[in-house]
């Protein structure tokens, strides 16, 4: 089992993936990607931006999931907020903390080994997947462990809160 953060820029893509209990990927080819297998842990990270303030948001660690299928095409593109994406997984999302909180990331980076260039850290997230070694999935799950509740408490507070952004494009699939 590997573990991985689940970056996900968007708010539309997170109520996607919480409705949907799937990730889907864009076509890039990225290894990380392609190295995905059922049972691996899925750390969900949604980056400042996602919300649509970063001056107001961080990047936070809001919860966990599980791949329990391998990556895959679909057998049809998804459009999320005027993105395309072809390939995917399913996934059993286990935790969440409350909306608009969870486990900020950038206080941490000086004590993850994922990130070794402190000074450029965030450029790492700007993909899907990152990989973590197996004590940076150890000290974000234990900061979790205090905020967490089980995901189905408080998916629908997130699908309740989180509203299309007009003129971006739609949700299909």
């Amino acid at each position: 089992m590997r573990s991985y953060l689940l970056i996900l820029g968007e708010r539309e893509a997170v109520a996607w993936v919480l409705r949907h209990q799937r990730m889907a990927f864009p076509a890039r080819r990225r290894a990380e990607v392609d190295q995905l297998e059922a049972e691996d842990e899925l750390l969900i990270y949604t980056t400042r931006g996602c919300w649509h303030n970063p001056e107001r948001d961080r990047g936070r660690v809001i919860g966990r999931a599980y791949a329990t299928s391998p990556v895959r095409p679909l057998q049809a593109p998804v459009e999320i907020a005027g993105r395309v994406f072809e390939s995917g997984c399913e996934l059993d999302v286990r935790t969440l903390t409350p909306y608009l909180t969870g486990v900020e990331l950038a206080p941490l980076v000086e004590r993850l080994a994922a990130f070794p260039a402190k000074s450029s850290w965030s450029i790492r997230l700007r993909r899907p997947l990152l990989e973590l070694p197996v004590e940076d999935a150890e000290l974000l799950r234990g900061c979790l462990a205090g905020a967490e509740s089980p995901a189905d408490e408080l998916v629908d507070g997130y699908l309740e809160a989180i509203k299309p952004v007009t003129g971006r494009g739609a949700v299909s699939g």
